[in-house]
């Protein structure tokens, strides 16, 4: 046994790039882990000078000087980012504020038409069972809303960091990116000299990364968007909170869109019963997710991620579970980093037992 392990670990670890990459990979998710909290303006504002790092680049190649294209690509964010918080935000709100005040009305639609379902298909659905449905349903509603009672409650403090992250962030976000090459050569510095293993793994992922998040972002406001505006042509009520679940469920491939379903056809179905405005909303929905998966999709996303889909929903039940929203977001590149790690990690040929 003990042969055998020795064997694994020549193999694997007696490259010392290799096990300098091993204790990076470890000492970075001990960081995120224990201190992510500490860091999180840190964090997102690193990953929003990566978002726009891409059109910076982009100035600068025609001959537009670093630091005017990084004014310019940073005044355009917070322009848009002003924008969404003084129009999107409001609505969403609204919505649902009208939707929680709406709910137990809705919830009686929907209890008087579940009482049905045992007349209907008799074989399927006894009373019983529908009845044990109902209980278990209003005990989660009853859970839901105490939750959204104290969190309103315990958000109060929050404001104040939310405040701090509003100044913190875009100056982080502006220096990040006019000190880009400064801050990548003093993280450079840190590295052992001997390093061809992680600038392949990093340039290799750097492009994977790169067009994967600008593209799925890019993808959110789309879907978001136009989920919006058709929603709101056909007169579907709480357009803008659907179309805002709509555009976030792309970050989950093959659950989001189903899962976005279900609230989408429960309000046309409350609002229109089953007529031809609510078909009309069902095959609009349709066909957005289909142009969505077979037009935007291959548009965005230059470079294809090439994970199993078992792999991608693993991925986004891990790091979901461990960082939440993050985690959810990221969950396709960090597998592909994993793939990535794994596929270049320097393997030396077994030395047979004797």
């Amino acid at each position: 046994m003990l042969k055998i392990i020795q064997t694994w670990v020549q193999r694997y670890f007696s490259n010392e790039e290799a096990v300098v990459l091993l204790f990076l990979l470890i000492a970075s998710f001990v960081v995120v882990i224990t201190m992510g909290k500490m860091l999180a303006p840190v964090i997102a504002s690193v990953i929003l000078a990566y978002l726009m790092q891409g059109l910076v680049s982009k100035l600068e190649k025609i001959k537009i000087p670093h630091l005017l294209a990084v004014t310019l690509v940073f005044t355009f964010f917070v322009s848009l980012f002003l924008m969404l918080l003084l129009f999107v935000v409001p609505s969403v709100w609204n919505q649902s504020i009208k939707l929680l005040t709406e709910m137990p009305q809705k919830i009686d639609q929907l209890q008087t038409l579940m009482l049905l379902l045992p007349e209907r298909y008799p074989d399927l659905i006894s009373p019983e069972r529908l009845q044990e449905w109902i209980n278990l349903a209003s005990q989660e509603l009853a859970t839901l809303g105490q939750w959204a009672v104290s969190f309103s409650l315990s958000s109060i403090p929050n404001l104040v960091a939310l405040l701090v992250y509003f100044v913190l962030v875009p100056m982080l976000v502006f220096f990040f990116l006019k000190d880009r090459k400064i801050i990548g050569q003093r993280l450079a510095a840190l590295l052992p000299a001997e390093n061809k293993l992680m600038l392949r793994i990093g340039q290799e992922m750097n492009l994977q990364i790169a067009n994967y998040i600008r593209g799925k972002v890019l993808e959110i406001f789309i879907v978001g968007g136009v989920t919006f505006v058709v929603f709101t042509i056909l007169g579907l009520n709480y357009a803008a909170l659907l179309a805002l679940i709509v555009g976030f469920s792309v970050l989950v491939p093959y659950i989001g869109a189903t899962m976005a379903t279900v609230p989408v056809a429960i309000i046309a179905y409350l609002q229109w019963g089953f007529g031809s405005e609510f078909l009309y909303v069902i095959v609009a929905y349709s066909i957005i997710q289909a142009l969505d998966g077979n037009l935007l999709v291959p548009i965005l996303f230059s470079e294809a991620v090439n994970l199993h889909p078992v792999a991608i929903i693993v991925a986004v039940l891990v790091f979901g579970g461990l960082w939440g929203f993050w985690g959810v977001f990221f969950a396709i590149p960090l597998a592909t980093l994993l793939k990535a790690v794994f596929n270049a990690w320097p393997r030396k040929r077994p030395v047979e037992l004797h």
